[in-house]
């Protein structure tokens, strides 16, 4: 007999996700939330952490699953637990990425952990040396990924670099896999590289995103620069309220508007 699988239909929903840490020894530890509402062909654009939507309450409880789910199956290694999240601060299960993901920095950012080196130790038998108790928020942190691409079509943009400049300053974190001279080709994913930052509150950390991303110089390919500045300076995003459908919503009216 066929197993038929349904849940309900979330028409605008928010992206959240749970990092959690589980060692051999049976220890699991939850290292916050990450919101990944925006994307663009379902493919996250913008991650940050703790989420700006969700209240502490949805917090804890999101946790607490994750956790007992991780636990459930005997995981072990970093993981990420996704789910969707309504207006009304439910939750559904989406996935499990049994990985440490793209965007792992802000995590990294907020707790003060290294998850790679984590990882290591996991991989050598070792016990984690922390606990959920033990593990607290540290401001806010916030990532953008740079693609190769058109920003208003989302279409690939190979070529070969001819200046690259990355933005400096306190608080301002990248993960670069160009230089100057570098060929972009159209055969693999066109993220070149992830700007991260932080701040001692969400505010702050707006405030450096948007002061990177205006000084980031990226010449010889097109980049999503333009649709992060877009995106990152809307009030929707600044007032921390982004579902999953900010592109079509906002984004691209706003660019068919200013053509």
């Amino acid at each position: 007999m066929a197993r038929c699988t349904w849940s309900d239909l979330l028409a605008n929903p928010h992206h959240v996700e749970v990092q959690i840490i589980a060692d051999h020894q049976g220890n699991v530890v939850p290292l916050f939330e990450r919101e990944c509402s925006i994307q663009r062909r379902n493919q996250k654009v913008v991650e940050e952490a703790p989420s700006p939507f969700i209240s502490q309450e949805t917090r804890d409880r999101m946790l607490e699953a994750s956790v007992k789910a991780a636990k459930h199956i005997g995981y072990v290694n970093a993981g990420t637990i996704e789910y969707l999240v309504d207006e009304n601060q439910n939750f559904y299960f989406l996935e499990m990425n049994t990985r440490l993901q793209v965007e792992h920095p802000v995590t990294e950012e907020i707790t003060k952990l290294d998850l790679v080196e984590e990882q290591l130790k996991i991989a050598a038998q070792q016990p984690l040396s922390f606990t959920k108790e033990s593990i607290t928020k540290q401001g806010h942190a916030i990532e953008v990924r740079i693609y190769a691409e058109n920003p208003s079509t989302f279409f690939p943009s190979p070529g070969t670099i001819t200046a690259l400049e990355l933005p400096t300053g306190e608080g301002v974190r990248h993960e670069c896999g160009v230089e100057t001279g570098s060929a972009v080709t159209p055969f693999y994913d066109p993220m070149i590289s992830k700007l991260v930052v932080w701040g001692e509150t969400r505010d702050i950390a707006c405030e450096k995103l948007i002061q990177a991303l205006k000084t980031y110089k990226v010449e010889g390919i097109q980049t999503n620069i333009p649709m992060l500045l877009k995106t990152v300076t809307h009030e929707q995003f600044l007032k921390g309220y982004t579902t999953t459908k900010f592109v079509e919503q906002f984004y691209l009216p706003q660019l068919a508007e200013s053509k």
